[in-house]
């Protein structure tokens, strides 16, 4: 389940970076960083590891309810990165409201996926399109609303 992230081809993609920017990648302050990058790469880009549907499998556990009252999660603080220009976005968060179609999930799940998804390469209306498409999967509801709101560093 996931693919890997190669963090071996990160390291060369970061030491050719450094001498791109005409900075001496064996010099002591950047020795260690082509590594660092690469293990800071795995953990900030986990999200890329795993389709939607592997995502809403991980984090589906539901409970079930008569209940269809709407349920709503607001304010979850997440981070992501521009596809465009690897650019950080930040201050981000996102609500997630939803009617439960006979299930409910528990509440730590929509920081989880929420988190999950941030941890991609993607477009801010992305990130909400495929949280609400993991809510839908992991609940069976069809009546799922999403809104992210955020700062980009590239703009």
């Amino acid at each position: 389940m996931g693919k890997t992230i190669d963090t071996d081809k990160i390291e060369v993609a970061v030491r050719m970076l450094l001498e791109a920017l005409g900075d001496d990648p064996n010099r002591e302050g950047l020795v260690e960083t082509p590594k660092r990058v690469a293990k800071m790469y795995n953990e900030v880009f986990e999200g890329m590891k795993y389709t939607n549907d592997e995502i809403a499998e991980m984090f589906s556990k539901c409970f079930t309810t008569e209940n269809d009252d709407l349920v709503v999660v607001k304010d979850i603080p997440i981070f992501s990165y521009c596809e465009h220009h690897m650019a950080l976005m930040y201050n981000m968060t996102v609500s997630i409201a939803y009617i439960p179609n006979g299930k409910v999930l528990g509440l730590s799940k929509f920081s989880r996926i929420a988190e999950m998804v941030g941890k991609r390469l993607q477009l801010q209306e992305k990130i909400g399109s495929d949280i609400a498409d993991i809510i839908e999967k992991a609940t069976g509801s069809k009546d799922v609303l999403v809104v992210v709101q955020g700062e980009h560093s590239c703009m």
